[in-house]
């Protein structure tokens, strides 16, 4: 074990910082995924095209790169539980900053408070993962981080539907030409409607800051000594951790493309149901999530299953590209008996994607993370960082989108983070030095 928990506590004792855990994890899924909702919706409040709307996870997730090492200096100086309690009070202010966004409808207004709620998730994050890891054996860290994934996606299955109920739900025709059509004052009302799920959020995380403070969660130490960390003078000296951070930099943004793309997606082939479209995704990441809560590690490695989500995720983008948008047979087939609304073939399959790399991000963790010794925290600085996958591949995805008129074909940028996420599981993670020996 790479690194320590002050106290030491037994799997009895595990059980109440896992539950506190679990709740911040359910809030980064609350918050990362309303912006599946939320880029449609801008982009007919501020009249954007394809490309400008996507610079709402651009704004979101570029916090993960800016502000990952100056959150990890934070947590050195202030401890683990001061942290997460300083990352809710951020998420607070900048939940609250969505409501001078709303009242001017100012798409500049709404990047800087999707940059400071990005600020707090990053402290966060960086802080709450090694708990998962660390709370536990290594090999089922993938298993511990896979529960705290479902209630993460979980709350993105949600998120989508409540966003519609509290913004949309009296409106009539939500397809985005209806909604296009609305003159400047009615624009501005829509608008409105944005304050209150932001003010839900902002009390809930002022809530979580007494919660955490008061929880007494154990401290994370470095162990005094560290075998396989010795000599090594920084994290760069760790290709384990580098790659890992690389794998999740092409899973971030392919989970976004997937999670976040699907309602522009849907709205350009007419759905009217465009805005919960997001939550198609996040119940296959749930399904992918609970393979690995039930699998891993006692039938399935950390290993195996990244091989697997890159396998998965390169035949998912040949689906996308090359199905029909005219036939949503495969959809009516898997649930046509039920009311849920089916969807065009190419839209199933980005939908599916989610359920094709749910298992790279507990996978990636520990492995990056093992043999780290007391370059623990700079390391899971280093993961964090690779979020910012979630900035850069999507506007890669939007401009080629935009200049080919074709949305469909632009998911060929997928592939090539599918094949890195494969190198990683099969080689990348094994590597202990840059001259590839062991």
């Amino acid at each position: 074990m790479d690194t320590v928990i002050k106290d030491s506590v037994n799997k009895k004792s595990n059980i109440f910082p896992m539950a506190i855990i679990g709740m911040l994890f359910f809030i980064f899924g609350f918050v990362t995924w309303l912006n599946g909702s939320l880029i449609p919706f801008l982009k007919i409040i501020c009249d954007l095209n394809d490309f400008q709307a996507l610079f709402v996870t651009f704004a979101f997730y570029i916090a993960y790169f800016v502000m990952a090492l100056p959150m990890s200096y934070v947590l050195k100086r202030t401890g683990y539980p001061n942290g997460m309690a300083i990352g809710l009070l951020i998420m607070a202010i900048g939940s609250l900053l969505f409501i001078p966004a709303a009242l001017s409808a100012s798409f500049i207004v709404f990047l800087i408070a999707l940059f400071i709620l990005g600020t707090g998730l990053t402290i966060l994050q960086t802080a709450s993962n090694p708990y998962v890891v660390l709370l536990g054996p290594n090999e089922s860290a993938a298993m511990r981080i896979s529960i705290m994934g479902l209630i993460n996606k979980g709350a993105g299955v949600i998120v989508p539907i409540v966003f519609t109920a509290l913004v949309l739900s009296d409106l009539g025709d939500t397809s985005e030409q209806a909604l296009t059509a609305l003159g400047a004052d009615e624009l501005q009302e829509l608008s409105n409607r944005l304050i209150m799920p932001y003010l839900y959020m902002a009390v809930t995380a002022i809530c979580l800051i007494g919660l955490v403070k008061f929880s007494h969660l154990p401290e994370i130490e470095p162990e005094e000594s560290d075998n396989i960390s010795e000599g090594k003078s920084g994290i760069t000296q760790f290709p384990q951790a580098i790659l890992g951070a690389l794998a999740l930099f092409c899973y971030v943004g392919v989970e976004v493309i997937a999670g976040d793309t699907i309602g522009l997606f849907g709205a350009d082939l007419g759905a009217k149901h465009f805005s919960t479209l997001t939550s198609y995704t996040m119940v296959f990441m749930v399904i992918g999530y609970l393979i690995g809560v039930t699998c891993i590690p006692k039938y399935l490695s950390q290993k195996n299953s990244l091989v697997g989500s890159g396998i998965a995720g390169i035949l998912c983008i040949i689906g996308v590209m090359n199905s029909s948008i005219d036939s949503s047979s495969i959809a009516e087939t898997f649930w046509g008996w039920s009311s849920i609304p089916s969807v065009p073939n190419p839209i199933f399959f980005v939908a599916l994607m989610g359920l094709a790399h749910a298992l790279v991000w507990p996978s990636v963790w520990p492995l990056a993370l093992k043999g780290l010794g007391k370059y623990t925290a700079q390391g899971s600085a280093l993961l964090i960082m690779g979020i910012s996958g979630g900035a850069i591949l999507p506007l890669v995805f939007g401009s080629i989108a935009e200049s080919s008129s074709d949305m469909q074909s632009a998911y060929w940028v997928a592939i090539p983070c599918y094949i890195f996420i494969l190198f990683y599981a099969v080689k990348g993670h094994k590597m202990r030095s840059w001259s590839n020996k062991k």
